[in-house]
């Protein structure tokens, strides 16, 4: 992918002077330098800026960058030792220059200096707050934590211990974890990390979900099977069916079919800030596992005097 340009890069035209340049790069690395931006993209956008002031700070090396841009000079010119553009060896053309690969950018110079280094650099004080932040907040730690199914659903509260060989002291908390985590989910503790002369880092509290015997969760909807006879399944009935509040009654309508569901809405899953889901009740038909000749008889009248098999769609 080419190259932004430079000017660009700064958001300053190609007129700025050198006090524009200087203030468009102090508020690009106040945005993006890592000390302060954990973005995915922000080390990238910090080094292009990096890059583009590296250049455009200097007069010596704007000046050529202007005159060659990204490409370096061409056309029976090279570089000599000292930087400056002369002519190559029996007119020969040399190409491939890169300025980030002259000036060292990425390796060396600001890209390698902390964001408070780089804004004393610029003339601009850093100011106590930045500098704690940057330099003596603690690390950030993680920990892992299995949950039963009903505690993620329902939420909890942890007793942690915490320590370490970086830990002044054992230390013992309370953590409260909201309803409707799922596996994976994180819970930040702020303050709880690693010690740090501005202050501890984070805590951050990995869930993980055991799976339960019958309830099944989807976003925040659950499902739980149901098996009933044939008879009940011919007749409708009623059944206790398990919610996660509890034992709930369920009417069985005649002539449900297997696999079929019932919806128990508002009785799924809530969420801080989020809407509850539902639960649903998946039928299951169970035939006898054994008959007696007296209901094998039964069964065949029954099959005799009503319609009672299944015909397949393509009939």
């Amino acid at each position: 992918m080419a190259k932004r340009d430079y000017y660009d890069v700064l958001g300053v035209p190609r007129g700025a002077n050198e006090a524009q340049i200087k203030s468009a790069y102090r508020k690009l690395a106040r945005k993006y330098h890592p000390d302060v931006n954990k973005a995915s993209d922000a080390a990238a956008k910090f080094n292009e800026a990096t890059e583009a002031y590296e250049v455009l700070g200097d007069p010596q090396k704007r000046k050529q960058y202007d005159q060659f841009g990204h490409a370096g000079p061409e056309s029976g010119f090279r570089w000599g030792q000292a930087g400056q553009a002369g002519p190559g060896p029996q007119g020969q053309h040399v190409s491939g220059f890169n300025f980030s690969d002259f000036f060292g950018g990425r390796g060396g110079g600001f890209a390698a200096m902390s964001l408070d280094d780089i804004l004393e650099a610029l003339g601009a004080a850093p100011g106590k707050r930045s500098r704690q932040q940057a330099r003596q907040r603690g690390r950030d730690r993680e920990s892992h934590v299995n949950l039963d199914f009903l505690q993620a659903v329902k939420g909890a509260t942890i007793t942690m211990r915490l320590g370490g060989k970086d830990a002044p002291r054992q230390e013992t908390i309370d953590v409260h974890i909201p309803p409707g985590v799922r596996e994976g989910s994180k819970v930040r503790v702020r303050g709880k990390g690693e010690p740090g002369q501005a202050g501890g880092g984070d805590l951050y509290i990995v869930v993980h979900v055991k799976e339960h015997p019958y309830f099944r969760r989807e976003g925040n909807d659950i499902y739980v099977e149901a098996p009933i006879g044939i008879v009940d399944a011919a007749l409708g009935t009623k059944v206790d069916v398990p919610t996660i509040d509890g034992m709930t009654s369920v009417t069985i309508p005649p002539g449900v079919a297997s696999s079929q569901k019932l919806r128990l809405r508002g009785r799924g899953v809530g969420t801080t800030g989020g809407q509850k889901g539902d639960q649903f009740v998946v039928i299951k038909i169970v035939p006898p596992a054994k008959l007696s000749p007296k209901g094998q008889e039964l069964l065949r009248e029954l099959q005799r005097t009503d319609d009672c098999g299944a015909k397949p769609p393509w009939k």
